[in-house]
């Protein structure tokens, strides 16, 4: 079973003339654990970012995309980082909690089914006849719904196998699945580092086969931050500015990470930070209009494909699961 790390990174507090100025203490539950796409937040730390907004920030690793919803709704940790197609879900089952997105980081969603070619999988009918493995907590199977309703599929047809997330590439590269749920820049690279030759491996983007759907936030407690807002708008601006270190110099961001994460491979975890950027976060959306932000229409046709397969308690209500409030003005320009 995956283990969690936790990473507790104190930062000194910051000083005008020489007389120290009191800091907020944030704590921040990721998604996953320290791999590439972490590498902004590191960057955030060590290059002065939170310190600068006065911010003493903790990271640490989750166990999966609806980890950190509870975390944050329950008020353990005042920001987190989430899919947020769960996060629609859980405020639809928990109406009330104090929890809401603030920055939208994945623009365009890693959720992907990665399969080989050599077992018949290269686009999404090809699942049917077969088996996938999905571990439940997992992001990519919580919105396979969807993508099964908008390709068509046939349920009845696909065996899906609950696999454990140290589980799921080793049986996929084994040949015990044909295919597997997961983020387009995590099961690839796994695979690869199991040996499976990279032209035997297909990555069905759901994005690209009719899902209008986020992906991963920034979420909030809206408690904390109806308290400290400026620290929100803070830790914002901060992490925005690590993703632009990151972008800048990724092979520096890693570096950063793997002081964190000694058993990681610093060339594989740079090439998986590269995937997250140019497939999940520089899209041209984003490019133009900065990040952190969403598009009105499309979310409202995300809501729409969520009800699909979905049967919401109340009408869904874009204004409770995102806010702009704590962006800059036009998002955070990352050219």
């Amino acid at each position: 079973m995956f283990q969690r790390a936790l990473c507790t990174l104190a930062i000194a507090a910051a000083t005008a003339a020489g007389s120290a100025s009191a800091q907020t203490k944030m704590d921040f539950a990721l998604d996953w654990k320290f791999e590439g796409p972490a590498a902004p937040y590191f960057a955030a730390l060590d290059n002065g970012h939170f310190a600068d907004a006065g911010l003493e920030v903790t990271v640490t690793a989750g166990s999966g995309s609806l980890d950190a919803i509870p975390k944050v709704a329950t008020g353990a940790y005042p920001v987190g980082f989430a899919d947020i197609n769960s996060l629609v879900k859980f405020l639809d089952q928990n109406p009330g909690a104090p929890v809401i997105a603030v920055m939208m980081t994945y623009d365009k969603p890693p959720f992907a089914v990665v399969g080989r070619k050599s077992l018949g999988i290269e686009a999404p009918k090809d699942l049917e006849g077969k088996i996938l493995g999905a571990p439940p907590p997992d992001g990519a199977w919580a919105q396979f719904a969807p993508f099964a309703a908008a390709n068509d599929l046939d349920m009845s047809k696909i065996t899906v196998e609950p696999v454990g997330f140290p589980t799921r590439e080793p049986m996929l590269a084994e040949g015990k699945v044909d295919a597997v749920t997961g983020f387009n820049f995590s099961s690839y690279l796994n695979l690869v580092r199991l040996g499976v030759p990279e032209d035997d491996i297909s990555t069905i983007l759901m994005a690209d086969y009719g899902l209008d759907l986020y992906g991963n936030a920034i979420i909030v407690n809206t408690d904390f931050a109806a308290e400290n807002p400026d620290a929100v708008k803070g830790f914002v601006a901060a992490v925005g500015l690590g993703w632009k270190d990151a972008i800048a110099d990724p092979a520096a961001a890693v570096a950063q990470l793997i002081e964190r994460n000694p058993a990681g491979d610093a060339d594989l975890e740079t090439r998986r930070l590269q995937l997250a950027l140019e497939a999940n976060v520089m899209t041209p959306y984003v490019m133009e209009n900065g990040m952190g932000t969403i598009e009105a229409d499309r979310f409202a046709s995300a809501l729409e494909q969520i009800k699909e397969t979905y049967e919401f308690q109340s009408e869904p209500d874009a204004a409770l699961y995102f806010t702009d409030a704590y962006l800059p003005e036009g998002g955070i320009a990352l050219d």
